[in-house]
């Protein structure tokens, strides 16, 4: 049986920077679960179809098909309980609330740094949907959003939890990374792989935490292609 993951992926099919893919890749290395990574782009929609759905994550495994990242995380824990990635009850929540804390404090703040890098990034043929996408969604052009001094300081302060944490122990699960570590580390493998802004200070204990991520599964993270791999594609 051979398990699938549809993982965005950017001008080159070997760049992948989906903060949503970036956590199943995670949890799928926290289980030891072997997976077959399969480039989609964002004007791919009908590539998953068969998942009544129009955006990745998507996982086959098997017979299942599970859309949405937090979804796949879910299962991963019902199907195969060794190794937990989130639990179920208190610890279900708490999972889903780091998962807004990502997309609702982290992502906004790291999108006015990087989002001329992230249009670079995609692929050429995805430029145009991205750029009407986001800015109907952000009710301005690209380049109107794009603020970096303002994204570091809304960053520095969103990053504030993550500090405190990371005072009491190596992990935000604890003494060993789990699916609180994997939902909020997927943002800084998507800005990581688009971009090579410096988004935190070698000083802060954010980095270390990073540091330990990117080692994490025979450095998973620090082997993935960024932008800066890919011989040309700042033009």
């Amino acid at each position: 049986m051979t398990r699938v993951l549809y993982d965005l992926c950017g001008l080159d099919e070997a760049l992948r920077f989906s903060p949503y893919c970036w956590r199943v890749r995670y949890a799928l290395a926290h289980k030891g679960l072997d997976v077959e990574t399969r480039p989609w782009r964002f004007t791919e929609k009908q590539a998953l179809a068969f998942a009544n759905h129009d955006k990745v994550p998507v996982l086959v495994d098997g017979e299942t098909v599970v859309p949405e990242s937090y979804e796949i995380l879910r299962y991963l824990d019902r199907t195969y309980p060794e190794a937990p990635l989130l639990g179920g009850g208190v610890a279900d929540a708490r999972g889903r609330f780091f998962a807004h804390y990502a997309e609702r404090s982290l992502a906004p703040a790291m999108l006015r740094i990087i989002i001329m890098d992230l249009l670079s990034a995609i692929h050429p043929d995805d430029r145009a949907y991205f750029r009407e996408s986001r800015e109907k969604r952000f009710g301005r052009s690209l380049e109107e959003f794009h603020s970096p001094v303002r994204g570091l300081s809304q960053l520095d302060t969103a990053l504030e939890p993550l500090r405190g944490r990371l005072a009491e122990a190596p992990y935000l699960d604890g003494e060993a990374p789990g699916g609180a570590d994997y939902i909020v580390f997927g943002n800084f493998m998507w800005a990581r792989c688009v971009s090579s802004a410096d988004l935190v200070s070698n000083a802060d204990p954010v980095y270390a935490w990073l540091e330990r991520m990117l080692d994490l599964y025979d450095g998973l993270g620090r082997q993935a292609t960024r932008i800066t791999d890919i011989e040309g594609a700042y033009r």
